[in-house]
Parts: C-alpha cells; structure tokens; sequence
C-alpha cells in the first residue's frame, strides 16, 4: 500500500506531512497554530505572486553570486513561474494572521517552491537533502525582508486596482455635473439654506475630491516601491553576498515591472512600517470623503415626500418588509459601511506599526490583512457606487426650482442689487410671512421681473 504520509523534521522535532502535499512541516505546524481568521494566504493571490517573485529574484541572484548551481537554480525558478502563472496557490494554507513576524508565509513558500522544483528535479516531495526549503529556496534571505518586500509587491496591484475604481466613480460624477450643469438649488451650510448653486456643482466636487484623493494613492504608492531584500535579518546583510541588495532588487524589478527601490538604510527600513501606516491613513481619507458623500447622497435624496427630495437614487431592491412602496437608500449605505470597517482597519494598522520593537515589526501579517482588506472593500464599493447608483440618478427640477424661489437664502444673490438694507428687510419680511423672495421684491418695486430672471440665472450665479 502506499505510504500516506512522509516524514518531515525541523527545530522541534518530526512531523508527519501528507505524502502528495508540497508544503512541509512548518507550514502544517503554521496550520495547527494559528486557527485565527480562516483566511488562508492563498485567499490573497496578490501576496502569493509577489513571494514567488521575491523567491525567483533571489535565486537568479545567488546564482549570479555562484552561490546556487544552474540545475537548483533552474528548478526553483521553473517553480516560482508556475506559482506566477497561477498553479500551486492551493498549497498556501497558513492562515493570513500569524504570529512571527510572517514567517510561516515565508516558510510556506519555501516548502511550496522546494517540493516543486525536486520534481523537476527528478526527486520526491520531502527529498530536503538534494534541494533544501531553506538552504536553497531562503538562501541569502530572512524572513524579515523577504515577507515586507512581498507585501510591497502585492500593494501595488492592488493599489492600482483602487485607483483605476476610484477613476470610474469620478467620471459617473462628472457626468452628472454635466447634465445637472443647469439646474439651479440652494446651498445650504450647517444644514441652512445658504447660497444659490448648481447640482452640478455639487456632483462636481464629489468628482474633484476622488481626483484629489486618487493623487495621495499615487504618491503613497511611490512610498511603497522602496524595499529592503537584501537586509536579511535585521539590516546588517548577514549571511548575504556583499551587493547582494542592490543586485537582487534590479532582478527583482525586471521580474514585477515594478521600479522599486532599495532603502538606503536597510537597518532602519526593516523596522520602520511608516510606508504602511501612510498607506492606511490615505486609505482612511478616502474612506471617510466616501462616506461624506454617501451621507450628502443620502439627505438630498431624503423623503420623498417630506425630505429634501432634490435627487432620485435609482430604486435596486424593495426597502422595508412592513412598509409597502418603500425605498431605501441601500448603496450608499453600504458604502458608507466600508468607510467604518476601512477606519477601524487604520486603528488597527497604527497600533500594530506602534507596537514593533527594536530591530523589527513582529506585527505586519496584521497590517497586510488590514491594508488588503481595505483595498480590497474600497474598490468594490466605488464600482459599486458608481454603476448601482450614480449613473441612474435623476434631478427633481420642480421641486429644487420650487425651493429657490421659497428661499430666503436667495435674498443674498440680490443684495448687490436693492441694497443690504433693502434685503434685510426682504428677508425679514419673507421669514415673518412666508411669501416668496421674488414676490416681496416684485410687490415692493424693487426690481422687475425681466431683472430678477437675469439676476437670477444659473450662469450668473455659480461664478467661476
């Protein structure tokens, strides 16, 4: 019969490994430990690349080192490019947060890597003694620059695929300031009626802060392109050839297409996870203007019979199951919903950055959890937004032409016209009655109707 299971030692001890596994025995310890979230790194494809190209860079360094001969060196490449070319992502079970400062990660990409590359070999799964997890896989790496490099890595994608969503939810907004260009509302400060504007205006600044924010992604991702492979364990290169940074991190670009960057400071680069934490706090940002516009979305769109009713979100699904004909607002709601879970996910990555001792971060299998997620949540909610909900929103022209000319707030626009203190007294006079603006002024004398319509013209209105 044959055997199930191969045996596998290390630091502790044997282990019984599954026969047909390619990982080993620190990923199954790993799996045994760390029962946490049921998120298994290969839920995280981004993050599985990226250490396959960490791996690949390595051991075409190394060979260029003479370090590695050319048969382990082809294996192991040949390996990483499956893994890249989406085979194997299977075999990554260790659960995405973990104690050791990602070692398990690293641990199980090695084992992966190994056991792959012993087939090729012509060896069985297990056989360490022709092609090691560590001597070969990990050669001239730690852990320690290995996983944040391939975190770097994995961000970038997934930045890019925020900023690319981000993008179509500012042109759903600018589309609509095109087509509400026209139409005239009040707006309004602290919730009063305030100053005449445009709903285009107003969907056109939702449109300028995406565009705003999606410029802080970008510089947040140049931070992110500066990497430390190379430091090995805490900075100093132990164990590394000397250059061995500087050559594996140009391999390591041609690899990803990626320009990175090597720190000029390996020590303090491998402890510091400022990049990170600025990443997080632009992510927040985005976030909580996300949620600003929800909330804007959701109080223009109030009623709507007896809200504001200046807006109609496209109606998606039945809002209430005792209310009939109820609508609600269930877009933005659940936009704003990622806001909160991207704001928590930035206390989280702040303590976890606070939290590093010394020479080293313990805390960053956390802080990618946390950054992906919020990539990840961002990005569905602005397709989203965009495609279940701007795009079909419509203007209540009626009732926002009704609302300026009930106004008070319009009296301002007049002010240059008939004077402060004629306005004063319109507006006191218009509070006390609850006539119209227009139709004290037109009963007073003040202005005509042919001045008043001129005035009162969007194009003269909004300014610049």
């Amino acid at each position: 019969m044959k055997k199930t299971t191969r045996t596998e030692h290390d630091l502790l001890g044997y282990k019984e490994v599954p026969a047909e596994a390619y990982y080993g025995i620190h990923s199954l310890r790993a799996v045994e430990n760390f029962p946490i979230s049921g998120t298994k790194i290969r839920a995280y494809p981004e993050l599985v690349n990226a250490l396959a190209s960490v791996k690949k860079a390595s051991a075409l360094a190394n060979h260029q080192f003479g370090l590695l001969d050319d048969k382990r060196k082809d294996a192991i490449v040949r390996a990483c490019d499956d893994i890249l070319a989406g085979e194997l992502h299977d075999c990554f079970v260790v659960d995405i947060i973990q104690g050791g400062a990602g070692t398990s990660t690293n641990m199980n990409a090695n084992e992966v890597i190994a056991n792959r590359a012993l087939e090729y070999l012509g060896h069985p799964r297990g056989a360490y003694h022709e092609l090691h997890p560590v001597e070969h896989v990990n050669m001239s790496q730690s852990t320690n620059d290995v996983y944040p490099t391939a975190i770097k890595i994995a961000l970038q994608s997934k930045i890019n695929l925020l900023i690319d969503a981000m993008g179509i939810l500012q042109e759903s907004f600018e589309k609509k300031a095109e087509e509400f260009s026209d139409i005239l509302k009040m707006g309004r400060t602290q919730l009063q009626d305030a100053v005449p504007m445009t709903l285009g205006q107003e969907f056109g600044a939702f449109g300028i802060m995406l565009s705003e924010d999606r410029d802080r992604l970008r510089e947040a991702s140049l931070l992110i392109r500066e990497i430390n492979l190379g430091a090995t364990a805490i900075g100093t290169g132990i164990n590394a050839p000397k250059g061995y940074a500087n050559v594996v991190s140009g391999i390591l670009s041609e690899v990803t297409q990626i320009p990175l960057v090597i720190a000029s400071n390996l020590v303090e680069a491998t402890q510091d996870a400022g990049a990170f934490v600025q990443l997080s706090g632009v992510l927040k940002r985005v976030a909580v203007k996300l949620s600003k516009t929800c909330n804007d979305l959701r109080l223009l769109s109030s009623g709507p019979r007896v809200g504001f009713n200046e807006i109609n979100l496209p109606p998606v699904q039945a809002g209430s199951s005792i209310m009939p004909g109820k609508v609600n607002p269930v877009i933005p709601e659940v936009v704003n919903q990622i806001a909160f879970e991207v704001i928590g996910n930035d206390v989280t990555v702040s303590f976890a950055a606070e939290a590093g001792q010394l020479q080293l971060n313990a805390f960053e299998p956390i802080i990618v959890r946390n950054l992906f997620n919020s990539l990840r949540f961002l990005r569905h909610g602005c397709t989203t937004l965009a495609s279940r909900c701007i795009v079909g929103i419509t203007a209540n022209r009626d009732n926002l032409r009704d609302m300026i000319d009930k106004s008070i707030g319009i009296v301002t626009a007049l002010n240059p016209h008939i004077g402060y203190e004629n306005a004063s007294a319109v507006a006191a006079e218009a509070h006390k009655t609850g006539k119209g603006v227009m139709e004290i002024v037109l009963e007073k004398g003040l202005l005509s109707k042919e001045e008043l319509d001129e005035i009162l013209r969007p194009e003269a209105l909004i300014g610049n």
